[in-house]
């Protein structure tokens, strides 16, 4: 039978629950909204896939973001002109895989390698390089505000700050700003503006976290196999059976670390400097 576990460690002891709403604050029920963050296609799957199983098993509304194309995910010379279509049609079938429904599924088709070169947002001029549009504004600032107000979630996970890749880390860093702008009244053609400041979770892919996880996801094995099975989708990636061999041996269980949206509050600097100057 299929089963999920939540856990939440805490400073003394851990505290478990099949029902999500125990472990995470502020639960919303039937209004929950968790939006997961992929900066390539398979980064969701390898990285939180079973968080993401858990999430869909548990009924929540659940979406999912492909920030670039996967055009510089070619292994050999002749897949270079194709990949592209060839990794988008891989994704579908494993996000299908995973149980999503395709129209929660989000390709924003930024250029794969370069995130860097397509922060912020501009005015699109349809210039080469630029990246996709969307209401008339290009960057990766301007899909992800879009993709936010589209999507309105109350959850946001994203790759680790410290992730090894450039574009993971970018992602985190982007969806970071990305919020602030999507909460305010800026860019009306963008969509409304998200109610409120979406809690954020990080997931590793390559690298460990800041500090040390603070949620588990176990599910049964009946799930874990629904994760292999959508990783199993990426056949053009040549290193698939390395990638299955590290998920058997971490088995059932996932790792995410809740991180911090911290607004500078001028106040506390104000304290540290009251509280010495008192003594």
């Amino acid at each position: 039978m299929s089963s999920v576990l939540f856990s939440r460690r805490l400073e003394t002891s851990v505290t478990s629950s099949a029902n999500p709403g125990d472990i995470f604050p502020n639960w919303k029920g039937a209004d929950e909204r968790w939006l997961f963050l992929s900066p390539h296609d398979d980064d969701i799957i390898c990285g939180c896939g079973l968080t993401f199983i858990a999430a869909l098993q548990c009924g929540i509304k659940t979406f999912a973001g492909v920030v670039t194309n996967g055009k510089m995910g070619y292994c050999t010379p002749e897949e270079r002109e194709t990949i592209a279509d060839v990794r988008k049609n891989e994704c579908v079938g494993s996000f299908k895989a995973l149980g999503l429904p395709e129209e929660d599924l989000f390709f924003l088709n930024h250029d794969d390698g370069s995130l860097n070169l397509q922060a912020g947002r501009r005015f699109a001029t349809g210039a080469p390089g630029e990246g996709p549009a969307i209401a008339g504004g290009a960057g990766v600032t301007n899909s992800l505000v879009w993709l936010m107000r589209k999507t309105r979630p109350n959850r946001i996970f994203v790759p680790t700050i410290t992730d090894l890749h450039p574009d993971h880390k970018f992602v985190n860093s982007e969806t970071m700003i990305s919020i602030f702008h999507a909460q305010g009244t800026i860019w009306p053609e963008l969509g409304e503006p998200i109610p409120e400041i979406p809690a954020i979770y990080e997931y590793a892919t390559y690298s460990n976290f800041v500090t040390p996880p603070t949620l588990r996801v176990t599910v049964s094995e009946d799930l874990f196999e629904r994760k292999i099975d959508g990783i199993l989708q990426y056949k053009s990636q040549k290193q698939i059976d390395l990638t299955i061999k590290i998920q058997r041996e971490n088995g059932v269980e996932e790792f995410v670390r809740e991180a911090e949206f911290d607004i500078f509050v001028p106040q506390r600097c104000k304290d540290l400097f009251n509280a010495l100057e008192q003594k």
